[in-house]
């Protein structure tokens, strides 16, 4: 163990005197910081099986029947290489990214990044490299922090991969996306995002995940994967906490 974790872990017993652990949901008593209480962790739905060969969605077992990909990827097969989706989008999940995301509690991250780390493949020796989707500068600023960037630098402590926080750049600023039909959303994302020039020697023939808090329609994360592909990745996987399914609005 390094020294700066045997300190945390020496001063664990302060922090909880001083802070008692509560459940970022609901408020209640929990073991450790930084933890679910056990009705909260029911409320989390994880994706399931069957799910599409090409992105992971879960299938319906009546949708399954016969079929591999779901209906979007058969008719318009993605450029990714799958999704890694902690949980799917619902009221529990929610909550836990407008905590994290609007409310500015970034203590959520490495609990966020735990539920992601245990989806993504294992890729041996040849760890990939993770890759936040950026946000634009002016965001940025008045957000304060990225909270993809977060999630990408817990799960390098992980030991999901090499962490690159500024390989893709948002060059365009973008309207916000809610509400917007797919082809807005494309429309609105179309030449916003590129790999970042310096970067490119490192981004050449690599595995990459692409991180995320969470995946809607799946635009931004198109526009950040074909940039990466563009820039001589060898291919790109998208990880993130909760993924939008049957039409959930975000």
């Amino acid at each position: 163990m390094k020294i700066g974790a045997q300190i945390a872990e020496g001063l664990r017993p302060v922090v909880d005197l001083v802070y008692p652990p509560r459940c970022p949901l609901c408020g209640d008593a929990v073991a450790d910081q930084g933890g679910l209480c056990s009705e909260c962790w029911r409320e989390l739905e994880a994706p399931g099986e069957p799910a599409c060969s090409s992105c992971n969605r879960p299938l319906g077992s009546a949708d399954a029947k016969g079929f591999s990909e779901c209906f979007t990827c058969t008719n318009h097969p993605p450029i990714h290489s799958g999704v890694y989706a902690a949980s799917i989008y619902n009221d529990a999940s929610r909550r836990l990214i407008l905590n994290y995301k609007h409310g500015r509690k970034i203590a959520l991250a490495p609990l966020l990044a735990r539920l992601i780390a245990p989806r993504l493949p294992d890729h041996g020796e040849a760890q990939p490299l993770l890759v936040p989707v950026p946000l634009h500068r002016w965001r940025l600023w008045r957000r304060g922090f990225n909270q993809a960037a977060l999630l990408a630098q817990e799960l390098a402590k992980l030991g999901k991969g090499e962490v690159i926080v500024d390989a893709l750049v948002r060059g365009k600023r973008t309207p916000s996306l809610g509400g917007l039909g797919q082809k807005e959303r494309e429309a609105a994302l179309s030449g916003a995002i590129t790999a970042r020039r310096s970067r490119a020697g490192q981004l050449l023939g690599r595995d990459v995940i692409l991180v995320d808090d969470v995946l809607t329609s799946g635009a931004t994360s198109n526009a950040c994967a074909e940039a990466l592909l563009k820039s001589g990745a060898r291919n790109v996987r998208i990880a993130c906490f909760a993924r939008v399914v049957d039409g959930r609005r975000i």
